[in-house]
């Protein structure tokens, strides 16, 4: 599972127009869903993304978690997060999980989240979404489960 993590001041998403979800302070992320990940991926995840320190506490230090500074998550899936790039000039998402597997992956991560006591606003999978946000910051992280980078 591939994260990207955006520290913003609001977030909004749209499908057909319709404004389907938007949040405060706290984090937009991108989901991406790799063929084989299994619930190990999603624990990971789930803590990575409620435990960074990444908010400033009150001598300005990136110091406090979402959990601690009572921030938001917009949550986002996002297939083209494995998309390879690294021969030839259109990506490959030969490794990008079907939604079979990718939908409960995606869900069970939210879920963790809200398990945790994030209040966490979605998109809707395989839709054409529009995406907007005010990156605070800018604090932007990628967390991959498998450790690649």
């Amino acid at each position: 599972m591939r994260l990207v993590i955006q520290r913003v001041l609001e977030s909004g998403v749209r499908v057909d127009g319709q404004e389907v979800g938007r949040i405060g302070p706290g984090f937009m992320v991108l989901c991406g869903v790799e063929d084989g990940d299994t619930e190990e991926d999603v624990r990971y995840c789930v803590d990575k993304t409620v435990n960074l320190r990444v908010f400033e506490d009150d001598a300005g230090k990136m110091n406090r978690s979402i959990l601690e500074a009572g921030g938001e998550i917009l949550a986002i899936s996002q297939f083209t997060l494995h998309g390879d790039v690294r021969r030839g000039r259109r990506p490959s998402f030969i490794r990008a999980a079907r939604p079979e597997l990718a939908v409960p992956m995606y869900d069970a991560y939210c879920a963790g989240l809200r398990e945790a006591g994030i209040h966490v606003e979605t998109g809707i999978f395989q839709t054409d979404m529009k995406v907007s946000l005010v990156n605070d910051g800018p604090v932007t992280l990628l967390i991959d489960s498998r450790r690649t980078f």
